[in-house]
């Protein structure tokens, strides 16, 4: 842009005054960025609502699932040998003795000799038989795999239940083949009196004759082995559902003679928090939206006045109120402790909570979890929440896309607006360098005839002297 000397004809700073005329002209814009702005302010709190109504949601996740609401606690003696999980079908006030006998695990060999390389061709081709159980495989080894890479790779290519790896121990012959069994209680032996061409200078060294090893596995093949209650019990897995009624349990180590005393009793504390966490995330979602209706004692929040989130609030309270139809003792949230304060949010009182809890536990799951197939009050309000939040017809989703036309609406007057003014200063900047050309031939013509006047004078009285 060139720059540009206002007023050098007629004395006045002309470029001020057209950056003061534009000002007033750019009034309107002012006023439309205000609108952007509280627009935005908007979006935003529209969005922070929708991330406390879903924080809300999440907070009720676990509340109409009826064995949260009668989690049982599994208390061990002792974690060394064993972990317990236990759900709501296991029998409240029992116990058990568990002594771990051995863990199920699967077979591991090893070479006892080690090879010097793991990519040379250095074993003889042939075959190589490798018995799972009862069943052998016959595994060919030929001058293109006939590397202990190459036989590694055709073990594990044959899956038959076995899996090949090399391992480096550091030592001058560093690589051994290690041998892996992929079911546990299940036996393996490998048999390489095949590999008879004469061309090889190496040979496996793990096996002697037709399934004997030279130097025992590593780990032993072996199923799972306990005691519970003197009951004998066997799995072919470290964890095991059903050795006791409604309780997982984790073997972490055997040790013959060591008994474990497992004790099954309810987690008040456990259930209690489920049910006081819709205290929190119900107070977190009413105190914005009273929040957005008083700002410092006043009325002032973006929100303000907004049908949808008052809407949202009287909801909310309505489904807190209305009475649930069921069989049990407790007909409302109010019967088991929520108490609403004056600003609207929730207390619990933890007396008649402990008390619904202690005394009352199926009607407490009744209520919140439904029964014969009914969705309980949980469930009301997990649906509620969940179509407010919903990513396509949700309330926030709404919202946006109304206010993002209206933003993109004033964006385009904006612009519609600039476009006019950016006209207008070139115009306004063109008149008042017109004036300043006009003034200053004005100003060149008065200098002129002042010059010639004072030259008149001058010869008047130079005549008047003689």
């Amino acid at each position: 842009m060139a720059i540009q000397f206002g007023g050098l004809a007629t004395g006045m700073d002309t470029n001020a005054i057209i950056d003061q005329l534009m000002n007033i002209e750019r009034l309107p814009i002012a006023r439309l960025e205000s609108d952007k702005s509280w627009l935005n302010n908007r979006l935003s709190a529209f969005t922070e609502l929708d991330s406390k109504l879903s924080g809300f949601l999440d907070s009720i996740k676990n509340l109409g699932d009826a064995d949260t609401l009668q989690k049982r606690s599994g208390n061990l003696s002792s974690e060394d040998y064993l972990k317990a999980t236990v759900s709501s079908e296991a029998m409240l006030g029992t116990n058990y003795q568990i002594e771990v006998q051995s863990l199920a695990q699967v077979q591991k060999s090893v070479s006892q000799s080690g090879f010097s390389s793991k990519e040379s061709s250095s074993f003889d081709t042939g075959t190589i038989s490798i018995t799972v159980g009862t069943t052998s495989h016959s595994i060919d080894i030929t001058s293109e795999n006939n590397s202990l890479e190459g036989i590694m790779e055709a073990i594990n290519d044959a899956e038959i239940g076995v899996k090949a790896a090399i391992i480096n121990d550091g030592s001058t012959d560093p690589y051994r083949l290690v041998l892996t069994g992929e079911n546990v209680a299940t036996d393996f032996s490998l048999d390489d009196t095949g590999l008879n061409s004469g061309t090889g200078t190496d040979v496996l060294g793990l096996f002697e004759g037709p399934g004997g090893l030279t130097n025992p596995p590593v780990q032993d093949a072996s199923r799972a082995h306990l005691f519970i209650d003197g009951i004998e019990i066997y799995g072919d897995s470290n964890t095991l559902t059903e050795a006791i009624p409604g309780v997982t349990l984790d073997l972490v180590q055997a040790e013959i003679g060591e008994t474990t005393n497992l004790s099954i009793s309810l987690n008040k504390t456990a259930i209690k928090s489920t049910i006081q966490e819709f205290a929190k995330g119900y107070n977190e979602v009413v105190g914005f939206i009273t929040g957005q209706s008083v700002i410092d004692g006043e009325g002032g929040g973006v929100l303000s006045g907004d049908s949808g989130i008052n809407s949202i609030k009287r909801h909310l309270q309505n489904m807190l109120t209305t009475p649930y139809k069921n069989t049990g003792v407790f007909s409302s949230l109010s019967q088991l402790g929520f108490e609403t304060q004056k600003d609207g949010t929730l207390t619990v009182n933890d007396a008649v909570l402990s008390a619904a809890v202690d005394d009352n536990l199926e009607s407490v799951v009744s209520l919140l979890s439904g029964e014969e197939g009914e969705d309980g009050l949980a469930k009301q309000f997990q649906d509620y929440l969940d179509s407010m939040t919903s990513s396509t017809t949700g309330m926030l989703q709404g919202r946006r896309t109304s206010i993002n036309n209206n933003i993109d609406r004033i964006d385009t007057r904006i612009e519609s607006i600039e476009i006019r003014l950016e006209q207008r200063e070139k115009t306004m900047r063109a008149r008042y360098s017109a004036m300043e050309e006009l003034v200053s031939v004005f100003n060149a013509q008065s200098s002129y005839l002042t010059q010639q006047m004072s030259a008149i004078t001058n010869i008047m009285n130079y005549g008047s002297k003689k």
